[in-house]
């Protein structure tokens, strides 16, 4: 294990800061933006006085216009929605053997979360061996489930069960693509979804994993005491434990803007982004599959990424948890040196460390990505062996 140095990180995380830095370039003008807010407001606390039977009859076709335009927004989100949807589940879920045989069942599902939206979800099941224990997986910000198609495979073959759940705004689960009204709605969903397996499955020992953004939803749901009893342990890779904005100005506007504007995304972002992986064909993959969101940031998104964040850090020393968190050290979406801040300040009796030097923020799609799966496998054996229990 080596430990990180300063690796030079971009300021800004959780798998999409080079949309979310470009908030400063568009906020050069702050008090155009302001000046707008204020006549909005002041139009809308300060109603016209009078109006007249005529005035109310010129209103009539205007309100008709505004809600004609609302549905028209609605039904594109809606076809945007079911066209996400017949991706994912079109998505190659399946493998096998050099023989040809299938060593794997899997299947698709929607769960319904805690606002009644339709969540889409995975699983990948061993063919027939008794399971050992599940691992739920929560992907990264702007990706889905289908991603870690082959990290179920490396898991179904030690005997694990694997269920994976798109949030909201992702893959293919309801909402605006790239939208997130709410990370504290990812997190109950989490907390919901993990039950429902429990339910289905109440002998068998559970993990909940978390990629990047996904990782602070992972570890904000494990500090409720009954989803922390549900599970064995939780593993992180790059979690988004320490996110800074650009320059302060932006932290002071963004819950104002995330009011106001909450859908708005920020233009002239690099939509490509930042090296994620060493793996020019991984690179390829991801940013040329239409399911992972590659637009500029929204407003919302972007400002539930700062206050979880915030929230996290300030809690490091209430984390009892096990927990397993892996990073490489030249990642330049997250910081590893908020992880080594974790495994250092945490109140966890059972707690491990993978710093991997020179690797980059996904790290389940690196090269090593074998090795680095082997890791969080051996991890869990450890835990259900005894010897990490406390």
């Amino acid at each position: 294990m080596s430990m990180a140095g300063e690796t030079g990180m971009e300021q800004l995380t959780s798998g999409a800061s080079n949309r979310i830095i470009p908030i400063l370039r568009t906020l050069r003008i702050p008090l155009i933006f302001l000046q707008s807010i204020i006549l909005y407001l002041l139009l809308f606390l300060f109603p016209r006085r009078r109006q007249t039977a005529v005035g109310a009859a010129d209103e009539a076709p205007q309100l008709q216009a505004k809600t004609a335009r609302r549905r028209s927004v609605w039904r594109r989100e809606e076809e945007d929605t079911l066209r996400r949807r017949a991706l994912a589940e079109g998505w190659d879920m399946g493998f096998e053997t050099a023989d040809g045989e299938v060593r794997c069942r899997w299947g698709t599902s929607l769960f319904f979360g805690v606002r009644r939206n339709a969540l889409f979800c995975r699983s990948w099941l061993p063919a027939a061996d008794e399971l050992k224990g599940i691992l739920i997986i929560i992907h990264g910000l702007n990706e889905h489930s289908g991603r870690y198609t082959q990290f179920a495979k490396q898991l179904t073959s030690c005997r694990y069960g694997v269920y994976a759940m798109d949030w909201i705004g992702h893959g293919g689960s309801d909402g605006l693509h790239g939208y997130v009204p709410s990370l504290d709605h990812v997190v109950a969903d989490t907390g919901f979804f993990l039950e429902k397996i429990k339910t289905e499955n109440p002998a068998v020992p559970c993990f909940l994993f978390g990629h990047s953004t996904g990782g602070a939803v992972v570890l904000k749901a494990a500090s409720y005491p009954h989803i922390e009893e549900m599970v064995e342990g939780i593993v992180l890779t790059s979690p988004a434990l320490r996110v800074r904005p650009a320059h302060p100005i932006v932290r002071a506007v963004a819950p104002l803007f995330s009011l106001v504007v909450p859908k708005l995304q920020f233009k002239g972002a690099n939509k490509r982004g930042i090296p994620v992986s060493r793996d020019p064909a991984a690179l390829l993959a991801k940013y040329s599959d239409p399911l992972v969101y590659t637009g500029p940031i929204r407003v919302r998104t972007g400002h539930e990424i700062l206050r979880i964040s915030s929230y996290l850090m300030q809690n490091f020393k209430s984390v009892t948890v096990p927990f397993f968190v892996l990073h490489g050290t030249a990642d330049k979406v997250t910081d590893p040196l908020a992880s080594q801040d974790l495994y250092i300040e945490a109140a966890s009796k059972f707690k491990d460390i993978r710093l991997y030097d020179g690797f980059l923020h996904d790290l389940l799609f690196e090269p090593e990505r074998e090795e680095i799966g082997q890791d969080i496998i051996d991890w869990m054996e450890k835990r259900l062996d005894g010897s990490g229990r406390y």
